[in-house]
């Protein structure tokens, strides 16, 4: 299993988006751009993949250990810490509306209409 595929499967299980990624990285001082994080996530046939360093994922995961623990002076309880950033938005459910009915014309008079 390579450093991208564990990469990949942080960020799946934990419900991350990109700039999150580089928050988390940033934790530890560690600068590194949404674009890369998006070539360390693409296949690798891909022209635009990239090889996710040691040092890379080294940082990722202590930056995650920080997101969610905290730090000793300001320590973080994890299950709450994924409560507050994983509420799934969910949209109003749509009530089902019947179609419309199109107005039945055949019973209309027309003034131009041929009497036969």
């Amino acid at each position: 299993m390579t450093n991208n595929d564990i990469l990949k499967k942080l960020r799946v299980a934990l419900m991350l988006r990109d700039d999150e990624i580089v928050e988390i990285l940033e934790l530890v001082d560690f600068r590194i751009s949404k674009s890369e994080i998006g070539a360390f996530c693409r296949k690798e046939g891909h022209p635009k993949y990239r090889e996710c360093g040691d040092q890379v994922l080294r940082n990722f995961l202590n930056g995650l250990v920080i997101h969610l623990r905290g730090t000793k002076e300001n320590p973080k309880i994890p299950k709450e810490v994924l409560k507050q950033t994983k509420t799934p938005v969910s949209t109003p459910a749509r009530k089902y509306e019947k179609p419309k009915k199109k107005p039945d014309l055949s019973y209309v008079k027309y003034k131009n209409k041929k009497k036969s």
